[in-house]
Parts: structure tokens; sequence; C-alpha cells
């Protein structure tokens, strides 16, 4: 995301010619050199990986082994309908197969295993690295050991995806950009906190208005991880027990119980599967937010994005240290 790199070739710039108006030659060049890893293909990641590879970015990994089900059709999608055809299969197997379709030009790839069990030197290969479905300390790892590579910036991003409501996480590190005000280009610079280092900010002292989905995935979070569930393993049996952790929560956090919504809560495990719309919604945005970091133009999102399609709105929440 840093260096000069190649020329885009002809062939390339002939293809991306409408994009390349919008933000660029250089910036589809950084775009076309940059290297990007997912992991866990769900609705909302098909839909990421779909505008990517559309905006020609350079190279996609998918990491996701679990076996296809006829459940994942319901917003995935990326797997063909036919069981004869995905049966047996991954869904990183699958969901690489349709993207190759989407941009030849693209080099999209599979990876097989366990995320929490690669190393630092695995993620130095990456410029972006996207984790969704997967459990809480798995998330604090990986972005740990994207910070880790001292040599370059790996772009580190979660999304999580439940029934009508969205969110995302992002941390560019110490990320500097530029953008146009009027006529004159600004330089920029932000400073962004680990995900464990949001995370690790006492509730009391957020904003009062800050969104009540914020604390509602963490109570989830919290929960999935006290009864050692994988990300999304929970249903309305469990509503009583998030229910307690959240009284819990809020009573150390010394936070008041209506910040929490049960209604809210109840939503959230009594159906876990994404709600498409909402997909397209979260994955337009993380496919924005990662090109504006590849390329270094433009306001990015600090640090999470919130969205409810019972309101309609996406709500930006600086979730950081006030001295970061």
């Amino acid at each position: 995301m840093e260096g000069n790199g190649e020329e885009l070739t002809a062939q390339e710039t002939a293809l991306y010619d409408r994009q390349i108006r919008v933000w660029g030659a250089d910036a589809q060049r950084r775009l076309s050199k940059a290297h990007v890893l997912v992991y866990g293909i769900k609705g909302t990641i098909a839909e990421f990986c779909k505008n990517i590879v559309l905006a020609g970015v350079g190279s996609l990994t998918l990491i996701d082994d679990r076996i296809a089900s006829e459940e994942a059709l319901s917003s995935n999608f990326l797997i063909p309908p036919d069981e004869n055809v995905y049966a047996g299969k991954t869904l990183a197997q699958l969901c690489c197969d349709s993207l190759k379709d989407f941009n030849p030009m693209v080099r999209v790839s599979v990876h097989k295993g366990d995320l929490s069990s690669f190393d630092v030197e695995f993620f130095y290969s990456f410029d972006v690295v996207i984790v969704s479905s997967c459990s809480l300390p798995a998330k604090k790892l990986v972005n740990e050991k994207c910070r880790k590579i001292s040599s370059k910036r790996v772009a580190f991003y979660t999304v999580d995806c439940r029934d009508s409501c969205g969110e995302i996480f992002v941390d560019l590190q110490d990320y500097k950009y530029s953008k146009k005000k009027l006529e004159e280009t600004i330089e920029c610079h932000l400073q962004y906190p680990s995900f464990e280092e949001a995370l690790s900010v006492p509730w009391k002292e957020l904003p009062r208005k800050t969104s009540k989905l914020y604390f509602a995935m963490r109570v989830i979070e919290k929960f999935e991880e006290a009864e050692g569930r994988s990300a999304g393993e929970v249903s309305v049996a469990d509503l009583p027990g998030v229910l307690k952790l959240k009284r819990e929560l809020c009573a150390a956090q010394s936070l008041n119980e209506s910040h929490v919504p049960d209604t809210l809560l109840e939503r959230l495990v009594t159906s876990t599967l994404e709600f498409p719309p909402v997909c397209a919604i979260i994955g337009g945005i993380l496919g924005q937010e990662v090109i504006k970091a590849i390329s270094g133009k433009g306001d990015p999102l600090k640090n999470f994005f919130f969205f409810d399609a019972f309101d309609g709105k996406g709500i930006i929440e600086n979730i950081s240290n006030s001295n970061a």
C-alpha cells in the first residue's frame, strides 16, 4: 500500500477506465498491487469480495474450511444453488470459483487452516486482513499479529452481521492520508487503537449517545466466549443467559441497563442468520473503506460502524482512549 510499484498495464487501464476517472490512476495502481486476506465467508463478506474483485484488487485470499450447507445459501450469493455442485465443498472453494468469473484479472485463491494458528510472517504477505465469523479471542490475536509487523502497516478489519444489524471495526494503526478541501489537498494523520484497546475503554467513559449496538455486540461476544461457542452459535434458548450476563456487565461497568435494550439482544440471538439487504450495505461500506485505506485518499472510518435496518441509520463511533 505504501510503495510505488509498477504502472498499470494497458489492459488494466482500459478495464478500470471509469473508476480511474473517479479516484485516479495512482489509487487504481495501488489497488492493483494490494493483497487482501479474508476469513469467514458469509453473506456480508461475499458482498465485500464481489466489490473488491470488481474494483481490481491485486489478489484476494479466502479462508473458510466450513462445508457449504443449504443454510449458507440464504445470504451468500457466491454459492451455486445446485446441491450437486456445492455438496462436500468448502465455502472458500465455492466462493473462489465464483469470484474468478467476476474479474479474471484478479488472483483469487484459497488457503486452508485455523486463523489463530497462523504466525506473524503469514500476515506479512497481506496489506489488508479482514476477519468475520470468528471468536473474540481470535479477533484480538489476529489484530495483535498484524500490529507486530514493523516493516509495513497491515490494515485490520472485523465485520459481523446478525439478523438486520451489522458492525465493522477498523484498525489502520498509524495512518496518513490526503483529502481534498476545495482546491487544496490536505495531509491528515490518524492514530487508531487496536481491537483490544478499543474494547478496554470503560463503558461509563463513553458518550451517553453511544450506539446501543456497540454494547449489545459486546454482550453477545462475551457470552459466546464464556460458553465456548463459535461466532453466531446462539439461539433464543440462550436469551435468559445473555440477559443475565448483560446485567452483570452493566453493573461491573457502571452502565445503566437501558443502554442495552433486552429487545435488541432478543433480536440478535433469535435470528443469527444474515439479512441479505444488510449484507449488501455493510459489504459495500467495507469495500469503500478498504479502497480508501489502500489508496490513502479520503477520510477513513474511525473506528466502529453500526447499521440497524430497523431505523435505517448508519452510525460511526470513535471508541478509543481520550489520549489516543
